[in-house]
């Protein structure tokens, strides 16, 4: 075990519990059919999220989309704080690791204010979305950007949160974008905490198995 990721640990747990038993009905819970879709809230839990784009449109690494992301983050992070433990960012989806404060478990209202700052700044910078959209998303006034919805798991310990953190910085691999993880540049495997983090695929790295994802 390197000394960055003890680093890494030690640091995220100071302040916060950490993630209890209870996070393991996350996954059954996220497996129930539409629409009883229910979503597991446990303060200062560690957090898997996967945002996708509508219809898959490969947008989120262009400059204007970078730039709206991150104004569209931290605008949201000032008034509902979190920390990013891993991200990455692919053409048409994002996948990273939050942790949550100890009183304050709403990552729904995160991301639905993330999504909506994006939306409203890319569109104003130039961005083009979906016109053609389905009767529910009119009805819904939703824009033709983001997938109604995202995917959460809740981390339930240091090994968890290791093989999620290595998938999110092996997933351009994974999709043929480049060979080596260090070679994608929208990743927070740049990151000093990850200097000296192993890139290889988590499966690699001596556990199977997946709980859902792109």
């Amino acid at each position: 075990m390197s000394d960055g990721w003890v680093a890494l640990t030690r640091s995220l747990r100071q302040g916060s519990h950490k993630s209890s038993g209870a996070c393991a009905l996350c996954t059954h819970r996220l497996k129930s059919a539409m629409p009883h879709y229910r979503r597991l809230y446990v303060p200062g839990s560690w957090y898997f999220f996967t945002v996708v784009t509508h219809e898959r449109r490969p947008i989120l690494t262009s400059e204007i989309a970078r730039k709206s992301l991150r104004t569209a983050i931290d605008s949201t992070r000032a008034g509902f704080p979190f920390t990013t433990v891993a991200w990455v960012l692919l053409p048409d989806h994002l996948h990273c690791i939050w942790q949550t404060p100890e009183k304050d478990t709403d990552f729904t209202t995160r991301w639905r204010l993330i999504k909506t700052r994006f939306s409203r700044s890319y569109i104003k910078g130039g961005g083009l979305e979906v016109k053609e959209l389905s009767e529910s998303r009119r009805r819904r006034k939703e824009r033709g950007i983001w997938q109604r919805r995202f995917w959460e798991h809740c981390l339930r310990d240091d090994d968890d949160l290791r093989y999620h953190i290595a998938y999110i910085h092996y997933n351009p691999v994974k999709h043929g974008l480049v060979e080596d993880s260090r070679a994608w540049p929208y990743s927070s495997i740049h990151r000093p905490d990850y200097s000296d983090w192993d890139s290889r695929a988590p499966e690699d790295r001596g556990r199977r198995g997946y709980l859902g994802g792109e």
